[in-house]
């Protein structure tokens, strides 16, 4: 039984990582294609450096259709070759003989949650840093004319970006009281630059506000004895200066990830969205998204094992040529992306339950494949 384990797994490793390297090349130079316009001119090295920073995000979306890849091409050439016939008649049932994919397939799994939960979310954001700080140079110029949240209650507005300076232009900070929307600080700055956590403010100008008791300076006005102690309670502190530290919530490559690019990067890792998930005070949509988030983050690894299951019967019985066994591979995984994206469509809609839109595609599969196989 050890021989017949070492032989099944033999041939599941080729078109395993055959069907790996081949999907991930796909993908990698669809990025790079897109965005070579751009990029005249960059050295070799930084361009392969960028590539690189996408392969484990990219392992999480393709390693799924190498699966599918690795079960129809093995299995399909085991059973034109009667070999599968040939092992059934010796008394070993076909479970027997397809538990190597299993235990493939659940390896598979392993690494592409730790992937997707640990390593690609890091990678992500140092992807988007190096792409606009250094592949472009443009780096914080798409953030200019936006209104930008940093992190820990401060939002961030620049009028303009100097990339040869690396600074921002015309920055105007707000920080309101927690449970107090009237209540705030407001800072301006001729400019700024911004790097790790921490922005550096030249030429500031801070003014604490209350719009409440400003909301009185009208009434006041017409009492001049009232008028300066309403305005002191209008504007309780204000003050300038020459330069200003302020710590951000997010660095300067985590703001890049999340607001230069039309769609941010997937940036939420397990730390994150257990914060979210755990931490007192999180609004019900954030923990709504955060929990949508977390199980889309693990029902695509586990689409590994289920898509190992579904394509074992369609392997046995159409699996006769490499063409063939190519196509049906790439037939199963676009079914199966296209129910997993319309699962995340109607996870929304599902009110306290927006889990079982998520793991649709992962039922319907694994039912498909377990019916199949009664019938095979």
């Amino acid at each position: 039984m050890t021989r017949l384990t070492c032989y099944v797994t033999l041939e599941l490793l080729p078109p395993l990582l055959a069907g790996t390297l081949l999907f991930t090349a796909i993908l990698s130079f669809g990025y790079f294609f897109i965005s070579s316009q751009w990029l005249q001119g960059v050295p070799v090295a930084l361009v392969g450096q960028w590539i690189a920073y996408q392969v484990p995000d990219t392992l999480v979306k393709v390693l799924p259709m190498a699966v599918v890849l690795m079960t129809v091409v093995a299995f399909g050439r085991m059973s034109t070759e009667r070999e599968l016939v040939a092992v059934q008649s010796g008394g070993i049932s076909l479970g027997r003989v397809a538990r190597p994919a299993g235990v493939v397939a659940l390896l598979v799994t392993a690494l592409s949650v730790w992937l997707s939960l640990w390593v690609a979310p890091r990678l992500n954001v140092e992807t988007r840093g190096l792409y606009w700080d250094v592949l472009t140079g443009a780096g914080l110029s798409q953030l200019s004319g936006k209104t930008v949240d940093l992190g820990d209650g401060v939002t961030l507005f620049m009028r303009g970006y100097d990339a040869t300076t690396r600074e921002l232009q015309g920055v105007r900070l707000e920080r309101w009281e927690s449970g107090n929307t009237r209540l705030g600080t407001l800072t301006f700055a001729d400019r700024a630059t911004f790097e790790n956590r921490v922005l550096t403010l030249r030429g500031y100008r801070v003014f604490r506000v209350d719009f409440g008791a400003a909301a009185r300076l009208p009434g006041a006005a017409q009492n001049p004895l009232t008028l300066p102690g309403t305005v002191a309670q209008a504007f309780p502190a204000i003050r300038s200066g020459g330069t200003l530290r302020v710590d951000t919530g997010l660095s300067r490559t985590e703001t890049l990830a999340t607001y230069a690019d039309a769609v941010g990067a997937d940036a939420q890792g397990w730390p994150e969205l257990m914060a979210s998930l755990t931490k007192p005070g999180v609004k019900a949509a954030e923990r709504d998204a955060a929990r949508v988030t977390l199980n889309r983050k693990l029902a695509l690894p586990f689409a590994n094992l289920v898509l190992a299951l579904a394509a074992l019967p369609f392997a046995l019985r159409y699996g006769r040529t490499l063409g063939v066994a190519l196509g049906l591979a790439l037939l199963l995984a676009v079914a199966y992306y296209l129910l997993f994206f319309l699962g995340l469509t109607l996870a929304p809609l599902l009110p306290g339950q927006p889990e079982a839109g998520v793991w649709l595609a992962n039922v319907v599969f694994a039912a498909l494949g377990l019916t199949l196989l009664r019938r095979a």
